[in-house]
């Protein structure tokens, strides 16, 4: 339109055709609004505004050069000529003067327009086949994403911006260690660390510019095919809506041109397919095919990996906690839920079974801790290294741009103040910007620093020969415990019977198999152990109640609840597991109470007990409380004043003789 014009020229030339016909110049009207449009659109005003009119019956007659091209789909044609014929409005174009109303002069017009639309239909077409053929060569040329330019020959190459480069490089390597996008933003985030993009539109259309990363960007990147070198096209395919608008869907990837290594890449095409997969994981997670999702910070060990040996659905996670610290229990109701009934379909603690995994973990790691310690250590520092870099590229682009704003005002005529003002105020920017990124740089520096000390270092290095120490550390971050087992184990199926059977597939195709004892009840936790009970019983024989506590107490010996034994609790257990007290063994094995030895040998109740403290009666204590029971006293024992020292010198004399 701007540069063939000839074509409007006759478009206006129209207005006197139509004073030759002999209407007023007051009364022709020239609607010229849609001009730069396609006549396939359905949003033109011009078009619009001459229905209505034609409508309304105020048109004599349509003048053009080709009506047909009026309007490029049948339906809106068709609509304009039935009113044409309703309103007797004739049209004129260079072929001849039509009269809708007369069913020839119609039945042209209506082939007219369906060329007309075949013609459009045609355009398209070979366009198409021209953009495909392009396409299938991988010589289209496209828009690249952030981190690819074009050189002079429209060849794709890395960008030449070694700032971009190392921050699409970071953005490839964190998503590798952490897994999750939502991950790479968090530490870009966290590390004050912006994400190049270029305008795609707007007065500073293919700008650089630098900003906050958001998932929905690291997303794109992630499924970008670009960015491991190949060439696509077709992703989406745009459907036009009723009301005008477009609409646009995914192409599954078998309907994509996809040319592999077409051009230079961040990652190889295999991480490419592997990234997809990760994501594609920690999306099932969340849906109805649930998936193992990424690893969190949660104390569940075996989080996204437990299978139901039950019904094969994946089980959840619930947290209850005991004794201050969060124990899991992994739980699947999944299917009972979908169906509407009641109850769960198993339920299994995982404390017990979180720990035997461990120790396959440390059994099967142990070999390679000294190997996995210094790559640990090497990544921290790869780390620092990488983002102290992206860091320094940022405050050198400042300082250029600071230089560059000084340049420009330098060169201004210092007399032309409005030029002047505008340069001064970006130059001051400019150097609050620097002033801003140098301030950042030094601040971050300040604390990679800190990252890894000598001590830590040599903690490290001193944790790589023990590897089940580093595994236990109660300071060991979860989610690198789960991202260290992941490595090793795919996914572990629990069944619950008279025990807990898991059967662990390991990644490659190993399995193994456990049984482990299901966790003891409330009752029994606080039920004391059978042989505990069997030793108590035992030393009845012997101690009073008092003295089995203190026994007990010297070997280490707890109850159930981990506290010490008194008399009261020896007495409380005695009477739940009904025991036999002490004082009824010993009266059946045949031992006198005082009131019974003092009857005896006709004495009262204070000469026995003053036998027994000069040791001329044998007795046992019944109590804690300074009860006894005799032994049957020696037939020669006299039956008064025994207690005199004649007579006890000559009961000893007798003991140790028999």
């Amino acid at each position: 339109m701007f540069e063939n014009t000839e074509s409007t020229q006759r478009q206006y030339a129209l207005r006197e055709r139509a004073v030759a016909l002999g209407w007023p110049l007051d009364r022709i009207v020239v609607i010229d609004s849609d001009l730069g449009q396609s006549g396939a659109s359905t949003d033109r005003e011009g078009f619009q505004r001459l229905v209505s009119e034609v409508g309304l019956g105020r048109v004599g007659i349509v003048l053009g050069l080709e009506v047909s091209r009026l309007a490029r789909n049948s339906t809106d044609w068709h609509r304009l000529l039935e009113l044409c014929a309703l309103s007797d409005t004739l049209i004129l174009d260079e072929d001849g003067l039509y009269d809708p109303a007369h069913f020839n002069d119609r039945l042209l017009l209506g082939l007219k327009g369906t060329m007309s639309e075949a013609e459009l239909h045609v355009l398209k077409a070979r366009l198409r086949g021209g953009i495909l053929s392009r396409a299938r060569r991988g010589e289209l040329k496209q828009m690249v994403p952030v981190g690819f330019v074009h050189d002079a020959q429209d060849r794709v190459i890395l960008d030449p911006d070694a700032q971009v480069r190392a921050a699409v490089q970071l953005f490839f390597d964190t998503f590798r260690r952490t897994g999750s996008c939502l991950a790479v933003v968090k530490e870009f985030h966290a590390k004050d660390l912006l994400f190049p993009r270029r305008l795609r539109s707007g007065a500073h259309k293919g700008e650089l510019v630098w900003a906050e990363l958001l998932h929905c960007r690291a997303r794109q990147i992630i499924h970008n095919p670009r960015y491991a070198g190949a060439f696509v096209f077709g992703r989406t395919k745009h459907r036009r809506l009723p009301s005008g608008k477009y609409s646009s869907r995914q192409v599954p990837s078998d309907e994509w041109i996809l040319l592999r290594d077409m051009h230079p890449g961040y990652i190889t095409w295999g991480e490419y397919l592997s990234n997809l997969q990760r994501v594609k994981g920690n999306a099932l997670a969340w849906s109805t095919d649930r998936h193992r999702g990424p690893a969190r910070e949660g104390t569940a060990l075996l989080q996204g990996l437990v299978i139901c040996g039950a019904c094969g659905e994946r089980m959840s996670v619930r947290y209850h906690s005991h004794h201050n610290a969060q124990v899991p229990t992994y739980w699947c109701g999944r299917r009972p839920m979908h169906r509407g009934e009641i109850g769960l379909c198993q339920t299994v603690h995982g404390g017990a079974l979180d720990a035997a995994i461990g120790d396959i973990i440390i059994e099967a790691m142990t070999p390679l801790a000294i190997e996995v310690a210094l790559s640990v250590q090497q990544e921290l520092a790869n780390r620092q290294q990488d983002a102290d870099r992206l860091r320094r590229q940022h405050v050198e682009r400042a300082k250029y741009e600071a230089e560059l704003a000084q340049r420009r005002f330098l060169k201004v005529d210092p007399d032309n103040r409005l030029v002047a003002d505008a340069l001064e105020a970006d130059w001051n920017a400019k150097l609050r910007a620097l002033a801003a990124a140098q301030e950042a740089y030094e601040k971050a520096a300040a604390a990679d620093v800190s990252v890894v000390t000598d001590s830590e270092r040599a903690q490290l290095m001193a944790l790589a020969t023990d590897f089940p120490r580093l595994w236990r550390d109660p300071h060991a971050p979860m989610k690198d415990k789960k991202r260290m087992l992941r490595l090793l184990i795919e996914d572990v199926a629990l069944t619950k019977g008279d025990s807990v059977h898991v059967d662990i597939r390991f990644v490659g195709g190993a399995t193994r198999s456990l049984d482990l004892p299901l966790p003891k009840s409330c009752v029994e936790l606080r039920t004391t152990d059978a042989a505990i009970v069997k030793e108590i019983d035992q030393l009845i024989d012997t101690y009073t109640d008092k003295e089995i506590a203190d026994l007990l107490n010297e070997r280490g010996v707890r109850t159930v609840v981990t506290t010490p034994w008194t008399a009261a609790r020896i007495g409380r257990l005695r009477h739940i597991y009904k025991l036999t007290d002490r004082y009824t063994r010993l009266r059946t094995q045949g031992l006198l109470t005082p009131q019974e030895v003092a009857a005896r040998y006709d004495v009262v109740v204070s000469t026995v007990h003053g036998w027994r403290r000069r040791g001329l009666l044998r007795a046992h204590p019944v109590n804690d409380r300074g009860d006894f029971l005799y032994e049957i006293p020696p037939e020669d024992l006299p039956a008064k004043f025994a207690h005199k020292r004649e007579y006890q010198v000559d009961v000893e004399t007798s003991s140790t003789r028999n």
